[in-house]
């Protein structure tokens, strides 16, 4: 009989674990959720939150849902419900379903590509992007590009400005390991054009 017990109480506490979540999650604009009225069958309904957090139901109109527990909800419902009954009614709110989360788009820095880029200009690249994958971003470099003269400038906190002088041929030779140098949002790279005999 106590090894029952015991099964029966491991087998509910996910259960008992996912309730105790539920009445602690704050409804949000989108969410659904139902309402049961037990002396007053034609009471009972799913509601929607709307985008003003309010939820609406006849007898006592709108009601405030967004940000606030399922506790909350029925409780207020139920207090607002009480004058149209003889004694105090039994109200059951539960969520029905989570509103459709929209994913943000992943977050990016800006960086700015001057001179023979085959795609100069503003491009976006995930943080934590390096120099080379800044570069390939802008489409590589383009055949009239100055390779050994290319300049990374970045402007610091206090607004100076530091230039740092980057040789692609040495980063292509793996004599160098700049091109693996993070790049910070607002990060500018300058790429020269070739000279006549460069």
């Amino acid at each position: 009989m106590k090894i029952l017990q015991t099964l029966m109480a491991v087998l509910m506490m996910p259960l008992l674990a996912s309730q105790a979540v539920a009445q602690d999650y704050r409804l949000q604009r989108g969410d659904s959720i139902q309402i049961e009225v037990l002396e007053d069958g034609s009471l009972t309904r799913q509601a929607l939150i709307l985008p003003d957090g309010q939820i609406s139901i006849p007898q006592i109109g709108s009601v405030r849902a967004a940000g606030r527990t399922l506790q909350q909800v029925q409780e207020d419902v139920a207090a607002r419900l009480s004058p149209s009954f003889a004694t105090p009614p039994t109200v059951y709110v539960s969520l029905a379903s989570l509103a459709e989360r929209i994913d943000r788009p992943e977050r990016t820095i800006d960086i700015f590509i001057l001179g023979a880029a085959n795609t100069p200009g503003r491009v976006e690249v995930p943080p934590g992007s390096t120099l080379l994958q800044g570069l390939s971003a802008a489409g590589g470099l383009s055949p009239f590009a100055a390779e050994k003269r290319i300049q990374l400038r970045r402007v610091d906190k206090a607004g100076n400005e530091k230039i740092y002088p980057v040789d692609y041929d040495a980063i292509e030779r793996g004599a160098s390991n700049f091109g693996s140098t993070r790049l910070v949002d607002g990060d500018v790279i300058v790429v020269p054009q070739r000279r006549l005999f460069e």
